[in-house]
């Protein structure tokens, strides 16, 4: 079977065997994004046709590439839900030479009602459920950073924050970007963003504090986006991490050692997962198919 992990600027595409191990991989920077609409029956057999070509005649897509801006927008299916769920939910994708499905994102409402969604996190999900036993927390970070929460075996529910895009318009689209040259992360600086997270005064107010920190010479520019990083991430953290919890990690290995950091420091217990949760996922979900 061939698992392809579709996303907004990325393509990442898996052979894997009967067991769900991964034979082979690719990756290559085309993502949703850089696809023209119509064209991406064309772009799947780019980059998988010589597999398709030696007889592998199944593939399971997740990502966005099932979003309304991608191949063709799958209903999301609503929480809780587990691999088997997720199975009986796969849209069928026409293609020739290959079965192609395509696995839907996952809805959900936080305590007030509103709405929240995930594309392609379900399926890291459900690859890392093994490790993260019947129940538990995860924390994939990201973009939109989701905090799920595990119970009897299934995705029973979660959140989203909005941490890496704020995080990335900050820097690139007001003021505070101005005074943050790139460079690696000052972990220092990092850790007095965390502190500041916990102080009164609220997020916006906080957010100007990294200005002014730098015009009295309190916060030189290689620290700013250090602290402007620790400050936002320490306000997630805060606002998700049950009191004391183990926390499953699961996404880049840097961020995802960034936010180790913060949970640790908050009182959680972080545990760190590899980055081929999204193959193991697919390999789980795809064994579940009824493929005849």
């Amino acid at each position: 079977m061939i698992g392809v992990d579709w996303g907004t600027s990325s393509f990442r595409a898996f052979r894997l065997g009967e067991d769900g191990a991964i034979r082979d991989r690719r990756a290559a920077p085309l993502g949703i994004l850089h696809v023209e609409p119509g064209h991406f029956a064309d772009a799947l057999a780019s980059q998988i046709g010589d597999w398709l070509a030696t007889g592998e005649a199944r593939v399971v897509l997740c990502g966005m590439v099932g979003s309304r801006q991608g191949w063709r927008e799958a209903p999301y299916l609503p929480c809780p839900a587990g691999a088997a769920d997720l199975a009986r939910a796969l849209a069928d994708i026409p293609f020739a030479g290959a079965r192609v499905k395509l696995i839907p994102g996952l809805s959900d409402t936080d305590a007030a009602g509103i709405p929240e969604v995930m594309r392609g996190e379900e399926t890291q999900l459900i690859g890392t459920l093994p490790a993260i036993g019947r129940d538990g927390i995860a924390c994939l970070p990201g973009s939109h950073s989701k905090w799920a929460r595990v119970e009897a075996g299934r995705i029973a529910g979660y959140t989203t924050h909005l941490t890496g895009e704020a995080y990335a318009a900050l820097r690139g689209n007001t003021i505070l970007g101005r005074m943050m040259p790139d460079g690696p992360t000052d972990l220092g600086a990092f850790d007095q963003g965390v502190g500041r997270s916990a102080d009164p005064g609220g997020l916006l107010h906080h957010l100007f504090g990294v200005r002014t920190l730098g015009l009295f010479g309190r916060l030189s520019e290689t620290a700013a986006a250090g602290y402007l990083s620790g400050l936002l991430i320490g306000h997630e953290v805060r606002a998700a991490l049950p009191q004391g919890a183990e926390v499953h990690l699961i996404g880049a290995p840097e961020l995802c050692a960034l936010y180790a950091r913060v949970i640790g420091a908050l009182g959680g217990a972080p545990l760190q997962h590899d980055a081929d949760a999204a193959a193991r996922g697919l390999a789980r979900i795809g064994a579940e198919v009824q493929w005849n």
